[in-house]
């Protein structure tokens, strides 16, 4: 463990990765438009949202590095997870909207984008691989859920309202049926919009952690904000964004989730 990347660790049949809610730049204020850009695609508060996860047994991993710095949860050769639609890279230099992270010329060359690949990316991959060995040593199978959120209106990167649950096995490939389906039979119960592989199917995480044959079954989550936050409308700006955590107001959207990491549990330990 390191100051930025922390685990609890649980013996429940649960790994839940946290991987976008950092907020540190390492050092590269100066360099970017304004530290505020850099933070604003950040998933805000999905650690809070999600921090009974270690009170039911599950390991969690989380990093506290932005994304800015670089995504954890992308192809670390670069190659598009979501070829011919737009998507945001391993060390992103535009946001979710466009709007350029660097100013002009303080862009991360090749080799600087290596350097935090080590730094960064791989002790991370490091530690979920260690903990979903360490936890598979104790279960026939297990379940890796990792976890995100996202503006619910993003015209850049998909058309119209996300739905408010959006889960993700790569088309399958990641997980059981049988538990992709108790997991959808929850969001539906919840009586919020949800859609099964729609425009988000797994980042890299869930599709290089999930292997079901060999009892690895990877689940990813993306919720739109509003599902949990009063997200104001538009981009957001340094005056309203991101709004406060309010633990009243997500309390029903926390409810559905800790069913779904339960229902989780219980499914991998039958």
């Amino acid at each position: 463990m390191t100051d930025w990347l922390t685990v609890t660790e649980g013996t429940a049949p649960l790994l839940v990765s946290i991987p976008h809610t950092g907020i540190d730049l390492a050092g590269l204020d100066s360099r970017l438009v304004s530290p505020w850009l850099g933070r604003r695609d950040c998933d805000w508060w999905i650690d809070q949202l999600y921090d009974f996860a270690a009170g039911l047994g599950a390991t969690v991993v989380h990093t506290s590095i932005s994304r800015t710095v670089i995504d954890v949860n992308r192809d670390p050769s670069g190659a598009s997870l979501y070829p011919g639609q737009t998507t945001t890279t391993l060390c992103p230099t535009e946001t979710f909207d466009g709007d350029p992270l660097y100013l002009p010329g303080a862009e991360p060359t090749p080799a600087e984008i290596d350097q935090r690949r080590i730094a960064y990316f791989v002790p991370y991959h490091e530690m979920l691989a260690a903990q979903a060995v360490r936890l598979r040593g104790l279960h026939e199978k297990i379940v890796i859920y990792d976890c995100h959120s996202i503006r619910s209106v993003l015209p850049r990167l998909f058309y119209g309202t996300l739905p408010v649950f959006n889960l993700g096995t790569n088309d399958g490939q990641t997980a059981d049926p049988a538990l992709q389906a108790l997991v959808g039979q929850i969001m539906t119960e919840s009586g919020q919009s949800n859609v099964i592989n729609g425009r988000f199917k797994g980042g890299w995480i869930t599709r290089y952690f999930g292997n079901p044959q060999g009892g690895y079954h990877a689940l990813q989550m993306e919720l739109a904000d509003r599902g949990y936050l009063r997200e104001p409308e538009g981009k957001g700006e340094p005056d309203n964004w991101p709004v406060p955590y309010d633990a009243a107001f997500a309390a029903p959207m926390r409810a559905t989730l800790t069913k779904i990491l339960q229902t989780a549990i219980d499914w991998a330990g039958r």
